[in-house]
């Protein structure tokens, strides 16, 4: 059995961001209660505070609550510290000795994604995207695949308005910045129908790039895994490392434990 916490309050408010990251969309402050035998007004006041500090955000129309920013940020740092990078990077490894491309795996941090690992293929030239560069996730392939796996109020509230698309990475001719949450939703909607995401001259100009998410054990984005090539590659290859990246994914899933 057992012992109590000498610090209850602690106690509660790790046992309610727990019991948030296992749902697939937010809950009401009710089922929290009854699912943590807790009373309903200390629910409601450790929610509060944790609101306060990004790590949960409320739905009002809902009256639910569901994680928020920051606890996606403890998410990714976890994922800084060397699991994802040294059980993916022989993945990404390998996927790089198949295509003949550049690969790499990206995590979530807030609304960017954050480079993990970088593997150039010989004779490729270097990538925006190298270890520990962050972009704007909703330009990306790997970002792309991972916002797809969200339930849709966690995307709501990481995209509240158009403000939230207001991007660090210059426009390109094949995007002229023009991001809105409808835009957005309809892409995700593709990547979940294909299993995998790309962009085309998104993030650099002549470059595309496909990738897939990987998902840890409640059906969560941990990472994602993905490979550059030219714009103006043929189809077969594209095919081939569309194939890949989901490949790699679902390698590295079983690998954490993850669902899919």
């Amino acid at each position: 059995m057992s012992q109590p916490s000498k610090v209850p309050a602690a106690d509660q408010t790790l046992a309610i961001l727990a019991h948030l990251a296992a749902q697939r969309g937010p809950v009401p402050a009710a089922t929290i209660a009854q699912a943590l035998a807790l009373p309903r007004s200390t629910v409601y006041h450790l929610l509060a505070v944790m609101q306060e500090r990004g790590f949960v955000v409320h739905l009002p129309e809902e009256r639910r609550y569901g994680l928020g920013v920051a606890a996606f940020e403890l998410s990714s740092g976890f994922s800084r510290q060397q699991p994802l990078s040294r059980l993916g990077r022989p993945l990404v490894a390998a996927l790089v000795d198949l295509l003949g491309e550049s690969g790499h795996l990206a995590v979530l941090h807030g609304r960017d994604v954050l480079y993990l690992v970088e593997e150039r293929a010989p004779r490729r030239p270097s990538l925006v995207t190298d270890v520990g560069v962050r972009l704007p996730a909703y330009l990306t392939a790997t970002g792309r695949a991972m916002l797809a796996a969200l339930p849709a109020a966690q995307l709501r509230a990481l995209y509240p308005d158009r403000a939230a698309f207001e991007s660090r990475h210059p426009s390109t001719a094949a995007d002229p910045g023009e991001w809105t949450y409808g835009r957005l939703k309809r892409v995700l909607v593709e990547v979940r129908a294909c299993g995998w995401a790309d962009e085309d001259g998104e993030v650099t100009p002549g470059l595309a790039s496909v990738g897939a998410a990987v998902l840890d054990h409640v059906g969560w984005p941990a990472a994602a895994i993905a490979v550059t090539f030219p714009d103006d590659a043929p189809a077969e290859l594209r095919d081939r490392a569309s194939s890949g990246v989901q490949d790699a994914a679902a390698t590295l899933t079983r690998r954490i434990l993850g669902t899919r």
